[in-house]
């Protein structure tokens, strides 16, 4: 049988404040709405057109769940890699309904936090952070430190 990929990776910034869920079971998840856009030249008017996609983000992995809580708010910019998954519910009249979210499960996806995406009146303009507040780092879902940071390591090759 041959080998499928269902991997799903976007750039963009938070739409709503994150919301953190705790179960009975002790488990958590974190839900995020992520707006990615592109823009374009409209061949005909010369003007520039603009499209916003929402995406639907469902964060299972513990530790990720924790980097949501502590570092990311509404208008953050965030990267997210994970799968995408539909899930079929019933709405109030028990219409079928069909969501898909991409998923940051356990070993099995990444989120990192880049920070603000534009500085807002009273922001210090840092990321808030554990990796440097205001230089650009953000804060990371495995533990790796950003790109472009102090790493004083000599490089084999």
């Amino acid at each position: 049988m041959a080998m499928s990929k269902n991997r799903a990776e976007i750039l963009g910034n938070v739409g709503d404040e994150p919301q953190i869920r705790t179960f009975q079971n002790g488990g958590k998840v974190a839900n995020l709405s992520v707006a990615t856009s592109r823009r374009w030249k409209n061949r005909r008017t010369g003007e520039v057109e603009e499209r916003t996609e929402w995406h639907r983000v469902s964060v299972t992995a513990d530790h990720l769940v924790e980097v949501v809580r502590s570092w990311v708010r509404k208008g953050d910019r965030i990267m997210i890699e994970g799968r995408l998954e539909t899930r079929k519910w019933q709405d109030q009249n028990g219409v079928d309904r069909y969501t898909t979210e991409i998923v940051v499960a356990p070993f099995e996806g990444d989120l990192i936090a880049l920070g603000r995406a534009e500085r807002r009146e009273g922001d210090s303009g840092g990321t808030g952070s554990g990796y440097g507040g205001g230089n650009g780092g953000g804060a990371r879902g495995d533990g790796a430190p950003p790109a472009g940071g102090d790493i004083d390591d000599e490089i084999p090759f």
